[in-house]
């Protein structure tokens, strides 16, 4: 049995690659929904979610050639750069944020954005949304504070109050899953 051959994303990426700004267009159009949504769920604020999508798309353009299909599918590739940069974007919002308001109100967050007022199909929503909640509820909760919530292991192992190593090892197995998860996913689109 052959290698099977590239999905039409991964072709995309091979033309923005070598320049080809229409192929940008196409992969744009594809990603764009799930890349918003995800951002959106991160910065819960929709002008910030929208810097931060053209700030991702940049990326792609800039860097193509970097995707490898070994280290995962694109859809993951693309939430890992979301994923990064919204939680540089919710430290640097923190910092500034610390600066300007007064202490009394530093303990107060923004509400955080429905899913219905979420933007893009629903097939990015329920992908994503779909490929946590399949994810046993302690693995999936410290994915989301991770990644939504911006907390590093050990802020998150203060938080629930469990030790550091059983973090570390339910987010290396949420990760794990959920990699599965997106791929199987991916995988059944493509067929």
């Amino acid at each position: 049995m052959g290698a099977a051959a590239p999905g039409p994303s991964v072709r995309l990426l091979g033309e923005i690659a070598r320049g080809d700004r229409d192929a940008f267009a196409r992969f744009y159009d594809l990603h764009a929904s799930l890349v918003h949504t995800f951002a959106l769920r991160i910065l819960r604020e929709r002008s910030e979610a929208e810097d931060l999508v053209q700030d991702v798309f940049l990326q792609v353009w800039r860097q193509a050639q970097a995707y490898s299909s070994d280290r995962g599918t694109v859809e993951a590739w693309l939430i890992t750069m979301t994923r990064s940069r919204g939680i540089d974007k919710l430290r640097s919002r923190r910092r500034r944020d610390e600066m300007v308001r007064p202490a009394e109100t530093m303990d107060r967050l923004p509400e955080p954005v429905a899913p219905e007022s979420a933007t893009g199909p629903a097939e990015a929503r329920a992908t994503l949304g779909g490929a946590l909640g399949d994810l046993p509820a302690a693995q999936r909760r410290v994915l989301e504070l991770a990644y939504f919530n911006g907390l590093t292991q050990s802020e998150i192992a203060a938080q629930l109050g469990e030790p550091l190593g059983t973090v570390k090892t339910r987010m290396r197995s949420g990760l794990e899953r959920l990699r599965g998860a997106l791929s199987a996913r991916s995988g059944a689109e493509r067929a």
